[in-house]
């Protein structure tokens, strides 16, 4: 049966009238299929779409790792900016759409591995499509060339330490000083063990390896550069994806708040913003991770010509900053998870700050959030989509507001 495709769903799945969900479909494209429930299989692609293109990357067919590799740069860029603008839209929110900022390809330079032993050795991949089953991405289009070098080390340590049974996820980030290295999922630590795992650690040059909540060697402390900071987050902290990316909302966020003398940096994690705004202002950082606050007073102590930086460990979900504490700041950042800041926007609404700086994963929640401030008397000057995850369906945005005057 034929079936066109109408819109892409937020998933990067092309949708029919019914609806029915089609992978690796575009918008306009007329296809053949065979349904089962809400779902398409055996797509036949009957009139493509002239926005297709043939995917750089030898391995999208069967990898989970990109959704939208078949779609134009420019189809996706447009993509991401209307998803964002529909979420708007839902709220009744209009805004100023600045220019869809691209991490280039080949850029990303974190990723965590599935790796698992084998008969002949071991595995190391991503998932495939809708699967658990590991393919390897030797040619990956998406990893920094770095990175992707260091696939190995995951195969190394899956011979040594996971189990026939289960994959280890093995995190692997690059710093200015090597490879840092995160592993869950594998064996119990014993001290046979620990000494292999120190053995591959050393041969392999990594700066740190960490097992499970077990350091197992540091060669050097994994540096993160922030804006000209150096900073060693703990192991397996949040991080912008790509350079790229961060130095793009670092920019953003910059330019959202400045002028402030005294800025507070909400979900301010390791100080990816905290440490830069630093320059130009005193800031006060509030994170739930007392890990990531001890590595952004350690970058901070360490860096020379920043102003005073504070920080405090509070879960903002069940404890965010009330109004007479925001109102101590002519600006606030903030850069909360997927879930959104509901409970420390709706304080914010109730302050006098003047100033801003609000960075998303989430264009929904963001709306959710945007809208209790707008109706607070806020102004939404712009929005910035900032694409550090090229090719997938996942959306990071910058935005700056400002309070009306009254």
């Amino acid at each position: 049966m034929e079936y066109l495709i109408e819109r892409l769903g937020h998933q990067g799945d092309g949708i029919a009238p019914g609806p029915f969900f089609a992978p690796l479909t575009l918008p306009g494209e007329r296809i053949s299929a065979v349904a089962n429930g809400d779902r398409l299989s055996d797509i036949r692609i009957v009139e493509p779409s002239e926005h297709r293109v043939s995917p750089p990357c030898g391995h999208f067919k069967t990898c989970g790792g990109c959704q939208l590799m078949h779609g134009s740069d420019a189809f996706v860029a447009e993509w991401k900016q209307e998803v964002v603008a529909r979420a708007l839209s839902a709220q009744r929110i209009e805004a100023k759409m600045r220019p869809i900022a691209t991490s280039p390809a080949q850029s990303r330079r974190r990723a965590t591995f599935s790796a698992r032993r084998t008969k002949k050795g071991a595995m190391a991949g991503f998932h495939g499509r809708a699967s658990d089953v590991i393919i390897e991405i030797p040619d990956c289009k998406l990893l920094h060339p770095d990175l992707l070098a260091l696939r190995p080390v995951a195969e190394a340590l899956a011979r040594e330490g996971a189990s026939r049974k289960g994959a280890l996820s093995v995190q692997i980030t690059l710093s200015k000083d090597g490879a840092d290295v995160f592993v869950t999922g594998g064996k119990p630590l014993d001290g046979p063990l620990e000494i292999a795992l120190a053995q591959l650690a050393g041969a392999h040059g990594l700066a740190r390896l960490v097992w499970e909540d077990d350091p197992i060697a540091m060669r050097a402390p994994p540096r993160q550069d922030f804006d000209g900071i150096d900073v060693v987050p703990p192991p397996g902290a949040f991080l912008q994806a790509t350079d790229h990316g961060q130095a793009t909302l670092i920019a953003a966020m910059k330019e959202a708040v400045e002028g402030a003398d005294h800025i507070a940096d909400l979900f301010a994690g390791c100080g990816t913003f905290a440490l830069p705004l630093a320059r130009g202002a005193e800031v006060h950082g509030v994170e739930g991770s007392r890990a990531m606050l001890t590595a952004l007073d350690e970058g901070w102590r360490k860096a020379q010509g920043l102003k005073k930086v504070t920080t405090e460990t509070r879960d903002l979900f069940r404890n965010p900053l009330l109004p007479d504490e925001l109102n101590k700041f002519d600006a606030l950042v903030i850069d909360p998870p997927r879930a959104g800041a509901e409970a420390q926007v709706t304080q914010i609404a109730k302050s006098d700050v003047a100033q801003i700086g609000f960075v998303s994963c989430n264009p929904v929640t963001f709306a959710r959030d945007a809208a209790t401030l707008i109706q607070a008397g806020y102004c939404l000057e712009w929005v910035q989509v900032v694409d550090q995850f090229r090719w997938s369906t996942h959306i990071e945005l910058a935005a700056r507001f400002t309070r009306r005057h009254m």
